[in-house]
């Protein structure tokens, strides 16, 4: 299994990752990460307002060319949105599998949702993938080399429109990582999921139903 990790500058507002890596399998490729996610002050302030927030996981697979410019050969994006509940004060993060809306993050059609009971649960599950099926086995020949490159980052286009004037800019609504990270050549043989300890609600997104909406993120490029 290829891990990768990186080191984010502590001056800026980024997440930082813990772990990265790529598994190929006889099946497919899959993707799994762990970030710590710590917004600034403003952003916790803006969320405890009720307005949500929405994170976007994004991988591109490129299969390298020598004669002309590299291929996309596959695209798959995960929005995640995270919501404050004053009633309840409780968190609500929700899974969409769609790439975007043209309506924000309004129009935005949501599979999964997950309920926590405090902030740091509910950024430790955006900040976690288990297993994100990226490609096919079969879109991937062994006698070829691919890579993937992976974002991921706060998509303030999908904020409310007053919210969107003049923060583009500002160093405190900065969350984003970019890497590229190389297919491993090595196939893995598959192996069995380990059983799933029940730990309450402040648990990752449940990786049965991510791997169902993965598969359905899967787009082939045009």
């Amino acid at each position: 299994m290829l891990v990768l990790t990186f080191a984010v500058q502590a001056q800026t507002p980024k997440p930082q990752v813990f772990q990265l890596n790529l598994q190929r399998t006889p099946e497919a490729l899959y993707l799994s990460a762990r970030m710590e996610l710590s917004p600034e002050q403003v952003v916790e302030e803006t969320l405890l307002k009720s307005v949500p927030l929405y994170f976007v996981w994004q991988a591109d697979i490129y299969r390298e060319r020598w004669y002309w410019t590299d291929r996309r050969i596959a695209s798959v994006t995960r929005t995640l949105r995270l919501a404050y509940q004053p009633l309840t004060r409780r968190w609500r993060v929700s899974l969409s599998n769609d790439a975007g809306a043209i309506a924000g993050g309004a129009g935005l059609q949501y599979a999964l949702h997950q309920n926590y009971d405090s902030l740091a649960d509910a950024l430790a599950g955006v900040g976690r993938v288990t297993r994100w099926k990226l490609a096919d086995a079969a879109r991937l020949p062994a006698d070829e080399s691919h890579y993937v490159e992976f974002a991921f980052r706060l998509d303030l286009s999908l904020l409310p429109r007053p919210f969107q004037i003049g923060i583009g800019n500002q160093r405190e609504w900065s969350i984003e990582v970019r890497d590229r990270v190389n297919v491993p050549q090595r196939v893995e043989p598959e192996r069995p999921p380990a059983p799933v300890v029940p730990q309450g609600e402040s648990a990752e997104l449940p990786p049965n139903a991510s791997a169902r909406i993965d598969a359905e993120t899967t787009t082939p490029a045009r």
